[in-house]
């Protein structure tokens, strides 16, 4: 109790001091001004009551309690309903998947020279009809993996987008490379799981060769997983520019992740681990993030035979990172939702409700590379929230607004239109559907 409101306290006390400050006026005109919000301005620490939030220039100018908004600016008024930073779905394909059919989907190559080279930012579809249903489930940001690539472990390049409305949406392009392991995947590889680490790590050898050129080895060049250019999008893995992202579940393979760790000096991210509790402190020493799917409960595979719901607490409560993916069938359509209700799920499970807020905002900012823009509510960072109707971990509760770097976008999909067209009050209308 007494650390709850030394936070609060001092949470009050950074924010007041917002209040001092002078806008410039000529940015006001085009600005807003959030008032009587239950703010979580930092998503991990107890709400700001009361709190007021200044939105100039795409970026949050002042928040807190005590605030005077400016004249001229526009004020929305919260009522006392929630407002967190906007969320992020840390592992989706969003703009490369649309119905999962061949003519809609660039998630993945299977023929060709790409390897970890692969890089799926050109193929990024902001006209997506399914941006504008994530926008509207509170989603703001989200990390795009590949899949498969022609040179298997790896699957290649993946990006992190911001849903703004408009072409721009490419937030960090070449943000990890990502590797798949497990039973499942293979036969891509020769047949066994020792097979992929070894490609791996052959490949990691490669790279850290490379980058030291007067080092490289002819030799390198012989393979297409040896490419050159598949050993260059590996050479930032070694720098520890970008992460390594390895999909994996089972516990062995887990632990072969953190002797990559070791081993190499690289950062690693996990993705999967549905039985990560199982090393949760090897994970934590390690500082590997881990971006986990909360509603596995059971194996769907023989390297999931540990799934367990109370995986995302578990590895919380080691000092985990943690953030949040879907079932593969939600990696593009429901890609707001899902993690929203998956994120209660952990919650019902053991997760607390602050924790699972920051694994929806802060946790995926920390592990994608982008903390000093995204992630809270705090002045100078992208003016990315949500006001939410009702608890945003609860499914049947919606957002009333959603800001993207400061920018209202609308809340309307096709499926609201088609609610429109179709709803029983339009029955005696004399025009047919097709004509509203």
């Amino acid at each position: 109790m007494k650390r709850v409101l030394l936070i609060s306290l001092l949470t009050l006390s950074f924010t007041a001091s917002f209040a001092q400050q002078s806008l410039d006026p000529v940015a006001v005109a085009d600005s807003i001004a959030i008032t009587g919000a239950k703010a979580y301005l930092q998503p991990g620490q107890p709400p700001v009551e009361d709190a007021t939030i200044l939105v100039v220039k795409g970026r949050v100018q002042a928040a807190g309690v005590g605030i005077v908004v400016p004249p001229g600016m526009r004020i929305v008024e919260a009522k006392g309903r929630i407002v967190t930073p906007g969320l992020m779905n840390s592992a989706s394909q969003l703009g490369l998947v649309e119905t999962g059919t061949p003519d809609t989907t660039d998630s993945a190559v299977t023929t060709g020279p790409l390897g970890a080279s692969f890089d799926v930012q050109y193929a990024l579809n902001p006209n997506s009809t399914l941006l504008p249903v994530a926008r509207a489930d509170g989603l703001t940001r989200a990390m795009v993996v590949p899949v498969a690539s022609a040179t298997p472990p790896f699957d290649g390049r993946g990006a992190v987008l911001r849903l703004s409305e408009g072409p721009d949406i490419l937030d960090l392009s070449q943000a990890a490379v990502v590797a798949e392991v497990g039973g499942m995947v293979a036969p891509k590889s020769g047949g066994s799981r020792s097979a992929q680490w070894m490609l791996i790590r052959s490949a990691l050898d490669a790279a850290r060769r490379a980058a030291v050129p007067s080092t490289l080895h002819k030799e390198d060049d012989k393979s297409t997983l040896l490419s050159p250019s598949n050993v260059a999008a590996l050479v930032p893995v070694i720098k520890r520019r970008v992460p390594l992202v390895i999909v994996a579940y089972r516990e062995s393979d887990l632990r072969q992740a953190i002797a990559l760790v070791d081993d190499y000096k690289i950062r690693v991210v996990i993705l999967g681990a549905e039985e990560g509790w199982r090393v949760a402190d090897l994970l934590a020493s390690r500082k590997i993030c881990v971006v986990l799917d909360p509603y596995a409960s059971t194996p769907t595979t023989y390297d999931q035979m540990g799934a367990r719901l109370d995986n995302a607490a578990l590895l919380d409560r080691a000092g985990v990172v943690i953030s949040f993916k879907a079932a593969f069938v939600h990696v593009s359509y429901n890609a707001g939702i899902a993690i929203r209700e998956g994120a209660g799920v952990a919650v019902a499970n053991g997760l607390s409700w602050s924790h699972a807020l920051r694994a929806l905002t802060v946790n995926p900012a920390e592990t994608w590379g982008i903390e000093g823009h995204y992630g809270t509510l705090q002045p100078g960072m992208d003016a990315d929230l949500v006001l939410w109707d009702g608890d945003p971990l609860e499914p049947m509760s919606a957002p009333v607004m959603v800001l993207v770097r400061g920018r209202q976008v609308s809340l309307e999909t096709r499926q609201t239109l088609l609610e429109k067209r179709y709803r029983p009050g339009m029955a005696g209308d004399p025009l047919p559907p097709g004509y509203r």
